[in-house]
C-alpha cells in the first residue's frame, strides 16, 4: 500500500452534497481532498433536476399554446425535440463536461482526485491509486443510483433509465414507463406532449404512491386526459427486446410492446464498495445510519442520499451545511426532517411537505384532514384551462398544528411554501385560519382546505 499523504479532510462523491461541502471547507483554509467518479456535481445537474426541469419547461409551453383555443384566439403548436436537447447539451451540461464545475472546487483551494474512492480504515481513503489520512475526518456523499427491479429478462435488454431519457437526442415513437413515481411520471409526461405514445406501468394501487391518494387519482385522469394510458396495480412478469421493439408482459397476462422503456422505479444506495467494514460498519446496509450532525462513525460523516432521507438535492444541500459545522466545530441545529419538502414537477405541479395523512396515522396520532378543489377556488376558476389542482391538510388534532400537507395546481410546489413553515414553526391551525389570504392567489385556497379541516370531514 502507498505511503499516506496527510490532508485534513476527504470527501468521496462530489455531487451537490459533496462538492458543498468540500467546498466549504476549503474555503475555512482547510487542505480538502474531493474523490469522483464520474461527474463533478452529480447527477442533479447532468442528469437529474436541472436537465429534466429544462424538459418539463418546454413541455408546459407546448401545453400552454394548445389551451390558447376558447381563451385566447387560436394557436398551432407544432412540438420540436431539437432545441430541448441542444438546450439541455449547450446550458445545462457542456455536453457532460464536467470541466467548470472542477474548477470552480479547485478555485476554492480544493483537490479533485477523479476516481473511486474507499475507505482504508478510520480517517483513511484510497482513491485514484494513492492514500489519504484525513486529520479531521471523511465525509461520505456517494448518492445513488437507478433501482432496477428483478423482472425476468430486463437485465438483458438495453433499457433506459433517466440518464438516457435527459440524453436522447430524439423522442421515440413509443414508450413504456416502468413506475409511476415522480421521475417517470414528469418524464412520461414530457415525453407525450412531444409526440410519443406513452404507457406508465404501476405496481402500485395508485400513481405518486408515497404521496396522498387524492394526489395519485388527479394524476391519473389529468394524464389519461392528455391521451397517455396509465396501469396501476400492475406487475411486470417479462421483459422482451427483439431488436426493434420492447415487449413488457404483466402478471396478468397482458402484453405492452413500445419501441424504448424507461425504467423508473426509484433509487437505491449502495454502501458495498466503499469500505465500510474497515470502520465497523455494515456494507451491506440499506443506508448509511448517521446521527442528527451527520456522524455515521468517529470522524465519519455522511450527506446526502447516502443517509436514507431522500433523495433530493435540497436535503443534500442541507444536510451538508450541518455536517460542514460539525466539521468545524461550530454550533448550530441538528438535522430536523419534520417539514421535508418535495416537489413533482407534472402538470399539475404537486408540492407536498411533512406527512400524509398515512404516515401521520401510522404513527399514532389523531388525525383531521381538510381539502379544497382549485377550480372551485376564484384563482382557479379564472385560470380555467389547466386548472386541476388540490389542497390537501393534515392535522395533529390533539396538538392543533399541522404535520403535512399536499398543494397541488399550476403553481404547487410554490403554494407548498407557506404551508412548510407552518408545519416546520407548528403553526396553531387557529393562527392560520385568522390569517389574510391575498384574492384572488392560488394559496387562497389553503383557506378554504382550513374551512373543511374545522368541520372534521
Amino acid at each position: 500500500m502507498a505511503e499516506a499523504e496527510q490532508v485534513d479532510v476527504v470527501v468521496i462523491g462530489m455531487g451537490p452534497g459533496g462538492e458543498h461541502v468540500a467546498g466549504r471547507l476549503a474555503e475555512a483554509g482547510l487542505e480538502v481532498v474531493g474523490v469522483e467518479a464520474e461527474l463533478v456535481g452529480g447527477e442533479c445537474p447532468y442528469w437529474g433536476c436541472v436537465p429534466s426541469k429544462m424538459m418539463i419547461r418546454a413541455g408546459n409551453l407546448l401545453a400552454e399554446g394548445h389551451r390558447i383555443p376558447g381563451m385566447a384566439g387560436s394557436a398551432q403548436v407544432v412540438p420540436d425535440w431539437a432545441p430541448v436537447a441542444g438546450r439541455i447539451r449547450d446550458e445545462a451540461t457542456d455536453d457532460w463536461n464536467d470541466q467548470v464545475a472542477a474548477d470552480r472546487f479547485t478555485g476554492k483551494g480544493g483537490r479533485l482526485v477523479r476516481g473511486r474512492g474507499r475507505l482504508a480504515g478510520p480517517g483513511r481513503v484510497e482513491a485514484g491509486g494513492r492514500v489519504f489520512e484525513a486529520r479531521s475526518g471523511v465525509v461520505i456523499a456517494t448518492g445513488s443510483k437507478p433501482s432496477v427491479p428483478p423482472v425476468p429478462g430486463l437485465a438483458d435488454v438495453p433499457y433506459w433509465t433517466n440518464r438516457d431519457a435527459i440524453a436522447a437526442k430524439e423522442p421515440p415513437a413509443s414508450l413504456l414507463v416502468l413506475g409511476g413515481g415522480a421521475i417517470g411520471l414528469e418524464l412520461a409526461q414530457v415525453y407525450a406532449r412531444f409526440g410519443t405514445r406513452v404507457e406508465v406501468v404501476e405496481a402500485m394501487a395508485g400513481l405518486l404512491p408515497a404521496e396522498e391518494p387524492e394526489v395519485g387519482a388527479l394524476l391519473a385522469e389529468v394524464l389519461r386526459r392528455e391521451g397517455l394510458a396509465i396501469r396501476t396495480d400492475a406487475r411486470a412478469a417479462r421483459v422482451r427486446h427483439d431488436g426493434d421493439a420492447f415487449t413488457l408482459s404483466l402478471e396478468d397476462g397482458t402484453d405492452l410492446t413500445a419501441q424504448q422503456l424507461l425504467v423508473a422505479t426509484g433509487r437505491r444506495v449502495d454502501l458495498s464498495d466503499l469500505g465500510l467494514e474497515t470502520v465497523g460498519l455494515d456494507p451491506g446496509a440499506r443506508s448509511l445510519r448517521v446521527d442528527g450532525r451527520l456522524l455515521a462513525a468517529p470522524a465519519l460523516w455522511g450527506v446526502g442520499d447516502v443517509t436514507g432521507h431522500g433523495a433530493f438535492t435540497h436535503i443534500a444541500m442541507y444536510e451538508a451545511e450541518i455536517a460542514v459545522r460539525a466539521v468545524l466545530g461550530e454550533p448550530g441545529p441538528e438535522a430536523d426532517y419534520r417539514a421535508l419538502p418535495r416537489v413533482t414537477f407534472t402538470d399539475p405541479e404537486v408540492g407536498a411537505v411533512g406527512l400524509t395523512e398515512y404516515q401521520a396515522r401510522e404513527k399514532g396520532l389523531r388525525v383531521r384532514t381538510g381539502l379544497s378543489r382549485v377550480p372551485s377556488s376564484s384563482r382557479g376558476w379564472i385560470h380555467k384551462a389547466g386548472n386541476d389542482g388540490l389542497v390537501k391538510l393534515v392535522e395533529d388534532e390533539v396538538r392543533g398544528v399541522l404535520v403535512g400537507a399536499t398543494t397541488a395546481g399550476p403553481a404547487g410546489g410554490e403554494m407548498m411554501y407557506g404551508l412548510a413553515v407552518a408545519v416546520q414553526a407548528e403553526v396553531p391551525v387557529e393562527a392560520l385560519r385568522h390569517m389574510i389570504y391575498a384574492y384572488p392567489t392560488f394559496h387562497r385556497g389553503i383557506e378554504d382546505a382550513l374551512a373543511d379541516l374545522r368541520s372534521g370531514s
